[in-house]
């Protein structure tokens, strides 16, 4: 059977809440917060450490069907799709996010994401270290190399080599409509998963591949190598 050619991936995390942590631990995360805007600064970046935080969502797409999946948290929801019957939604615990996201990459020859390298990548994998779940593939492979990972903040800043900008950014520069459109960004996470605005948070992970996918495809319609 031939594998599907490529998938673009994103999550979303939520920081545990801080009276979770023993004294050590909080000592240790505030340890450089002197004045209250850094209290707030490094209280708003616990939501990026995999030991501080866990998977709220992840969302899937194939660039070339336009089908995907998002797998979320929704306590009590049910599978759904959405209105062009494209995309399926999936609701779930951490646990089953991480082994429904293993067990749909796999099948893939080529997997995309917008500084999956730095973040999503290794985020996922410690997340299933911790839950004891077994990654079906290395999600962080040899850095100059994108026929397995094609991470499109490396490509579009040539490794580093030009200044990165946000997806945001990116997209409003391409002409393409940016997922942040629609006024929600990560820092409001927190309060749609107090709400239980469960649907928000998985249509705006779906916002970011969908962007992802697009500027994929315009990265590899104009100034993409093989690699």
């Amino acid at each position: 059977m031939t594998m599907p050619s490529r998938v673009v991936f994103d999550i979303e995390t939520l920081a545990y809440p801080f009276e979770e942590f023993d004294e050590e631990q909080q000592m240790y995360l505030m340890k450089f917060a002197k004045t209250e805007e850094e209290r707030t600064e490094a209280m708003e970046k616990l939501s990026l450490g995999a030991l501080t935080a866990r998977v709220i969502a992840i969302a899937m797409l194939n660039p070339d069907s336009n089908r995907g999946q998002v797998f979320y948290d929704h306590p009590g929801g049910e599978r759904r799709f959405d209105d062009d019957k494209m995309v399926e939604f999936i609701p779930a615990d951490e646990r089953q996010i991480l082994e429904g996201f293993w067990k749909s990459v796999e099948h893939y020859r080529q997997f995309v994401t917008f500084n999956g390298r730095s973040f999503d990548c290794p985020f996922i994998m410690i997340r299933s270290a911790i839950l004891g779940i077994k990654a079906t593939r290395n999600l962080v492979p040899y850095r100059y190399q994108s026929k397995e990972h094609c991470d499109l903040m490396d490509q579009l800043t040539f490794f580093g080599a030009s200044r990165k900008y946000s997806l945001d950014f990116y997209c409003k520069a391409f002409g393409i409509k940016s997922p942040k459109s629609n006024g929600i960004t990560g820092l409001d996470l927190r309060q749609l998963y107090s709400e239980s605005r469960f649907d928000e948070i998985a249509t705006y992970c779906l916002g970011d591949v969908k962007a992802t996918a697009e500027l994929f495809r315009r990265w590899q319609g104009t100034i993409a190598f093989e690699s």
